[in-house]
């Protein structure tokens, strides 16, 4: 099975939005078909109506990333399955038209796309691709982007599971933002160090007993 292509699908689908930068890039039947890439057969039966149909898909899908990401396995799972019982796919052994070293058919899982339209087959390509993702990686490979405020959605393929961020990019400005903020907080605790000892010392340099120490006497 061709996991990475079709649980792609489904990434494609959700970063489509961009809810706290209001973005939102899937207003048109060629919206709609860029999503499909590729497989320009199914997107070719692209109307405006699936505008309307991935938009509520896509919604749903957000939240199966997020609570992957919350560490909610078994509510991402429990939507997940509602997604697939709500489009089905039609597995169907393909090969015909590649060929392994030997010259014979490389017989693989494929998933036939027989939907009453493009928004529901591309649905239930993109609900099985991420399934498939989930049960064979874990479920926290599903994950949010971490810098602020970007919340797209990813899937973890690193070795140690370790991929916080969409990006390179996202990584980069975090790490920069990061870097400032400890420099900020490393400058606010040396000036309030610095007015710490102000206070101690006086604005002489002597502390309160010193100075009272060395004052001329008020009787003499």
């Amino acid at each position: 099975m061709e996991l990475a292509y079709y649980s792609d699908l489904a990434v494609r689908l959700v970063n489509s939005e961009e809810p706290s930068r209001g973005t939102d890039t899937l207003t048109s039947v060629e919206a709609v078909r860029a999503l499909f890439g590729e497989s320009q057969q199914a997107a070719r039966r692209t109307t405006d109506a699936d505008v309307t149909r991935l938009r509520s898909v896509r919604a749903r899908l957000r939240a199966v990333f997020e609570a992957a990401a919350g560490g909610d396995e078994v509510l991402a799972v429990d939507l997940l399955n509602a997604l697939l019982i709500e489009f089905p796919v039609s597995p169907q052994i393909s090969g015909h038209e590649t060929r392994d070293e030997d010259g014979r058919p490389d017989w693989h899982m494929h998933i036939a796309d027989y939907a009453a339209n493009a928004g529901a087959g591309y649905a239930a390509t993109a609900s099985m691709g991420l399934a498939f993702h989930l049960t064979e990686l874990g479920a926290d490979r599903l994950g949010i982007c971490e810098a602020s405020p970007c919340r797209n959605a990813y899937l973890d393929t690193s070795t140690n599971r370790s991929r916080r961020y969409c990006s390179d990019r996202c990584a980069t400005r975090a790490n920069v933002a990061a870097y400032r903020a400890r420099k900020r907080l490393d400058a606010e605790r040396s000036a309030a160090a610095e007015r710490s000892r102000r206070q101690d010392h006086g604005p002489t340099g002597l502390t309160a007993d010193t100075a009272q120490e060395t004052s001329p006497a008020m009787d003499r």
